[in-house]
C-alpha cells in the first residue's frame, strides 16, 4: 500500500500524521450454551445491561459538549427496558445470555436499518452497546482506544461514540474510519474536537499498526507511507493555517467588505456556554427537539418558555434563529408521530405535525414569544419541511399573531427551492438545510454510505437548486442562510456566498476557517467560484474545480 492515497469523506479541517493505532476487534460471540438457570441468566443479562448503562452515564459525565450529548443518548438506549425484556424472554425460551443479548441488540438494528435516516446512521451505535454487553457477562474488557505510548493516528472500522467521546486530542492525531458517513457520531465530534478525520474510507481497512499515514480532513485523502517530504509541507501548512486563523476575529466579511453573517448551530442546552462563548454573530439554528425527546408528552408552554429564555439571555443583542419542532421521520415522537407510517422520511413531519396536531405549534409560539418578550436578542422564527406557499403564509400569519416579527421558513424539499419566489412573498427570511435538500434532491438516504457521492454537497444540481432560492430571496430583499453541512467546508461556503447565501451556521469550532476565507476573497472571486461549481459535472469535479482554483491565488 506503500504511497497510495486512499479516498474517503474528509468531514475534520487541518492534517496530521503520524502511526497508526488500530482499535482492537470486539469479543468473538461464544458458541452457544444450554441454560441450566433461566432465572440466573435473566439476572445476568439485566445486570450486563445496568452495568453499560452506568458506565456510559459515567463517560457523559466525565465528557462535555455533543460527546457528552451522545454518551447520554448511548446509555438511554441501553437502559430501554424493551430492549431487556426482549432478551430475557429469549432467555426463559432457551437462550443462553450471550446470544440472547446478540438477538435483541440485532432486532433493534434491523428496526433502525428500516427506518432510515437518522435512524439508520445509530444502528451503528447499538453494535457497539450490543458488544459491550455481551462482554459483560462473563466478565471480558471491553474493546478501548489503544494506548501505544506516543501520539497516533486511529484507525478503526467504525468509532463507537463511548471511545470518540473521550478522545484525547493531544495524543490522538487524527482519525480515519472504513465505515461512517458526514451526519455519523465519528464526524460530529471529530468536528467538535477540532480533528483532522477521514470516514467512509474502505481501503483503510488495510492499513496496520505502526504504518505511518498522512490525513488532510479537507479534502478527504489519507496517504500512506507519505515520503517525508510530503509531510514536512503538510506540517508547514498546517503550522500557517493555525497561524491565519488565530489572527481572524469579528464579523464574517468577504476582503471587499460584503457581509456574510457567521453563526451557530445549538441542539441541546449543555451546548448553551460553549456556543454563546464563540465568536459568532448569533444562532443560526436552534433545534428545539432536544426538549420534547424521550418523554411521553409534550413539554407545557411555562418549561419551554423558561428553556428558551436562557438561550435568549445568552444571546442578548445577537440573532437567535429558533426552528419549531421538527418531529417524524429519524425523531419520531408518541405524541406527535404516527406509529404506522412505512416511509416516515417522506411523511408526517416537521411543520406537517402541526395540521395534526395545531395545539403543538400554538404552545410553542406562545413560549418562544414569551421568552422573547423580555429579552433584548433579535428572535427569528422558522418551520421544518415546508413545501407550499400556503403553508409559509399559514405559518408566517400564526407566528406574526404571537407578536413575533421575523416569520421564515426551512427550504429542505425541491419544491420549496423552485418556488421560492412564491414563498418569499409570505415570509421574512429562509434558511436551507443542505442535508435534507441533497436527500430529497437525489432520492437517497443521507445516511447510506454507499450513496455518499450523491449526498456530497459540492453536487453541482443540489448547488443550482440552492442557487434557484437565492436568487428568489434576492429579487424580494430577503436573507437566506445555509445551516447544514455545507456551511462548515471553507471552500463551499465561498460557492455558497457567490450563489447569494447571507449567513452560514455550523459548529463553533468550523466558523474560524469559514471566516478565514471569506476574508481572503471578494465577492466577485466568490461569485467566479460559484460559477465554477455550477458549471462542474459532478460532486467530485466541482471541488477538484474551485479548490484548484483558490490554491492558484
Amino acid at each position: 500500500m506503500s504511497g497510495l492515497l486512499l479516498h474517503g469523506i474528509g468531514v475534520g479541517g487541518g492534517s496530521a500524521a503520524g502511526p497508526v493505532a488500530r482499535m482492537s476487534a470486539p469479543p468473538a460471540l461464544p458458541a452457544p450454551r444450554p441454560v441450566a438457570d433461566p432465572a440466573a441468566e435473566a439476572a445476568a443479562v439485566r445486570a450486563a445491561l445496568a452495568e453499560v448503562e452506568a458506565d456510559l452515564a459515567e463517560r457523559a459525565g466525565r465528557a462535555s459538549g455533543a460527546g457528552a450529548e451522545v454518551l447520554s443518548a448511548q446509555a438511554m438506549m441501553a437502559a430501554d427496558p424493551a430492549l431487556a425484556d426482549q432478551a430475557v424472554g429469549l432467555v426463559e425460551q432457551g437462550t443462553d445470555g450471550a446470544h440472547a443479548l446478540t438477538a435483541a441488540f440485532d432486532g433493534f438494528r434491523d428496526a433502525l436499518l428500516a427506518a432510515g435516516g437518522y435512524f439508520a446512521e445509530r444502528a451503528a451505535d447499538l453494535d457497539d452497546l450490543r458488544d459491550r454487553s455481551v462482554a459483560r457477562l462473563p466478565g471480558l474488557p471491553v474493546p478501548g482506544l489503544p494506548d501505544p505510548g506516543h501520539p497516533y493516528v486511529l484507525v478503526a472500522d467504525d468509532l463507537a461514540p463511548a471511545d470518540t467521546a473521550l478522545l484525547d486530542p493531544a495524543r490522538v492525531l487524527a482519525l480515519v474510519t472504513v465505515r461512517g458517513g458526514p451526519t455519523s457520531h465519528t464526524a460530529i465530534l471529530a468536528k467538535a474536537l477540532g480533528l483532522p478525520a477521514v470516514v467512509g474510507c474502505a481501503p483503510a481497512a488495510d492499513l496496520t499498526d505502526g504504518q505511518q499515514v498522512l490525513v488532510r480532513g479537507a479534502d478527504g485523502t489519507v496517504e500512506a507511507d507519505p515520503t517525508a517530504e510530503s509531510v514536512a509541507l503538510a506540517a508547514e501548512a498546517e503550522r500557517r493555517r493555525r497561524e491565519r486563523l488565530a489572527g481572524i476575529h469579528g464579523l464574517g466579511r468577504t476582503s471587499d467588505g460584503h457581509p456574510v453573517a457567521l453563526l451557530v448551530n445549538l441542539g441541546a442546552a449543555h451546548e448553551l456556554a460553549g456556543a454563546a462563548a464563540a465568536d459568532a454573530e448569533g444562532v443560526g439554528l436552534f433545534r428545539t427537539e432536544f426538549l420534547y425527546l424521550d418523554r411521553a408528552e409534550a413539554p407545557g408552554q411555562d418549561e419551554q418558555a423558561a428553556a428558551y429564555r436562557a438561550v435568549f439571555d445568552a444571546f442578548a443583542g445577537r440573532r437567535v434563529v429558533v426552528r419549531t419542532l421538527d418531529a417524524g421521520a429519524d425523531k419520531p415522537l408518541p405524541f406527535a408521530t404516527a406509529a404506522d407510517e412505512e416511509n416516515p422520511a417522506l411523511g408526517i413531519r416537521g411543520l406537517r405535525t402541526a395540521a395534526r396536531d395545531p395545539q403543538l405549534l400554538e404552545t410553542q409560539l406562545a413560549a418562544i414569544a414569551e421568552a422573547a418578550a423580555g429579552s433584548t436578542a433579535d428572535v427569528w422564527v422558522m418551520a421544518p419541511m415546508v413545501s407550499l406557499p400556503r403553508e409559509a403564509a399559514e405559518f408566517a400569519q400564526r407566528v406574526r399573531a404571537h407578536g413575533l416579527r421575523q416569520a421564515g421558513v426551512m427550504i429542505e424539499v425541491p419544491a420549496a427551492a423552485l418556488r421560492a419566489d412564491r414563498l418569499a412573498e409570505v415570509c421574512d427570511f429562509f434558511s436551507l438545510g443542505t442535508n435534507d435538500l441533497a436527500q430529497y434532491t437525489f432520492a437517497a438516504d443521507r445516511t447510506l454510505g454507499a450513496l455518499a457521492e450523491l449526498l456530497d454537497p459540492w453536487q453541482p444540481a443540489l448547488l443550482e437548486l440552492i442557487a434557484t432560492a437565492c436568487h428568489s430571496a434576492a429579487d424580494r430583499g430577503r436573507p437566506i442562510g445555509v445551516c447544514g453541512e455545507a456551511a462548515s467546508d471553507p471552500a463551499l461556503a465561498l460557492v455558497l456566498v457567490g450563489l447569494g447565501v447571507t449567513s452560514l451556521s455550523a459548529a463553533p469550532g468550523a466558523l474560524p476557517e469559514v471566516r478565514a476565507a471569506l476574508r481572503a476573497h471578494t465577492l466577485a472571486e466568490c461569485w467566479e467560484l460559484a460559477e465554477l461549481a455550477l458549471f462542474a459535472d459532478d460532486a467530485a469535479g466541482a471541488a477538484s474545480a474551485v479548490r484548484a482554483r483558490i490554491g492558484e491565488r
